[in-house]
């Protein structure tokens, strides 16, 4: 898949002292791994370093994570201050994430509290969803609402209660409606570049020094199907 965003294309969506967000592009990895593809935590510390003509090394904290494939909403922090109380914050779900999903096979129901129990398989870098408990799984809870239903598809809205492995993907999977795209959960063909119809949409929380509400909403990637359902 290939890297999308440099420093001259980054969508910022929030930026203060504090914090930077981005709308993170399919194919874009947010810290490095074992493929070695330039990460968009260093992306955005060549765009800070030139933005703020800083000579020296720019501090930036991982704060969370989207899979590659998707798109969306990913927080970073500028300070170690921020980084440590934004930690706190997700770690405890002090935070309101909401996704759209563009799924194939309309849901039975047009909304819906979903349960699983999740276990991840390290090797396929795969999570199953079981209807009930099993040996080292994690229970995993959204809901989803269906907001447009297209010719083929569907645009549903998820809230997660849980932040597990893929859990979105395998949760959706899990009923019969696999994101398009996913052909690791599913889905029939994969996309002409590589991503999922997955997004990041919004994100709420207080922010970790001012102590505001802050609400980030992110535009999805341009394309004909996100078009018609935005």
């Amino acid at each position: 898949m290939k890297l999308l965003s440099n420093k001259n294309n980054l969508q910022v969506l929030f930026e203060d002292n504090h914090l930077i967000i981005i709308n993170k592009r399919p194919g874009d990895i947010v810290q490095g791994d074992k493929t070695g593809d330039k990460p968009l935590s260093e992306v955005v510390k060549e765009y800070i370093a030139e933005k703020y003509n800083k000579p020296g090394a720019v501090y930036l904290g991982v704060v969370h994570r989207l899979d590659r494939p998707t798109s969306g909403i990913v927080v970073f922090a500028k300070t170690s201050k921020a980084l440590s109380r934004l930690n706190k914050l997700f770690a405890n779900r002090e935070t309101k994430k909401t996704y759209w999903a563009i799924v194939k096979n309309v849901p039975e129901k047009p909304s819906e509290k979903l349960i699983h129990f999740l276990k991840r398989n390290p090797k396929q870098n795969k999570s199953y969803a079981h209807i009930k408990e099993v040996p080292e799984s994690k229970k995993g809870v959204l809901t989803y609402s269906i907001v447009k239903t297209l010719d083929r598809y569907s645009l549903l809205e998820v809230n997660l209660e849980t932040g597990r492995h893929h859990q979105i993907r395998s949760q959706l999977s899990a009923i019969g409606s696999p994101i398009k795209g996913d052909l690791k959960y599913g889905f029939d063909r994969s996309n002409k570049d590589g991503s999922i119809h997955l997004h990041a949409r919004q994100l709420q929380f207080i922010h970790p020094v001012k102590l505001e509400p802050l609400e980030i909403v992110a535009s999805p990637p341009e394309d004909p199907i996100w078009n018609a359902c935005s």
